[in-house]
């Protein structure tokens, strides 16, 4: 079965590893400030998943009370329609506010976000690594509050042990994304 049939195009392979556990060499950033970490990123690079389909992609983080932050993740699509999804994120453990969890779907089990380092007026990065038993899926996203891209930060996320070769640029121009602005 293949996930265009199933009505999820492709530009580039799910990043699966066939291993048991996700296995992480960098750690979280130290002293995360969410509050700070608010407001609207712009999709870099990403590792290839079967869910982000456009370009332009956009994160905008607000709070939604003292311990949760919603996000709203938008794209233009292909056909030149935007396309969005809203989700919470709330920090697993408050003595390790970096490490996030996100919820797309209300009452489904969370997933890892974990930021590995971000400055919060230039760059974020982003890690995400889920166990299905036999295997397990790699997410990564190069965040910018420009758009602009920012490949030295590669090495941060190659240190990690993240696959900086299976990264993927968005198109972030300006005049391609225009429709994202309305």
């Amino acid at each position: 079965i293949s996930f265009e049939s199933k009505g999820f195009p492709m530009k580039a392979g799910q990043v699966i590893s066939l291993t048991l556990l996700c296995v992480v060499a960098a750690s979280a950033q130290e002293n995360f400030d969410a509050a700070r970490y608010l407001g609207t990123w712009f999709n870099i690079q990403k590792l290839p998943d079967v869910f982000q389909k456009g370009e332009c992609s956009t994160a905008t983080y607000s709070l939604k009370s003292p311990e949760v932050v919603g996000v709203l993740n938008r794209e233009l699509l292909a056909d030149g329609t935007i396309n969005s999804i809203t989700a919470s994120v709330k920090a697993k453990d408050p003595s390790e506010p970096a490490k996030l969890e996100v919820s797309f779907i209300e009452n489904s089990p969370p997933v890892p976000y974990w930021v590995l380092s971000t400055d919060y007026d230039n760059h974020g990065l982003v890690y995400s690594c889920t166990d299905y038993g036999l295997f397990h899926v790699d997410f990564a996203w190069i965040m910018s509050r420009k758009q602009e891209t920012i490949v030295e930060l590669q090495s941060i996320l190659a240190s990690a042990g993240v696959s900086v070769d299976k990264l993927l640029a968005t198109n972030q121009y300006e005049a391609y994304c225009s429709a994202m602005s309305q």
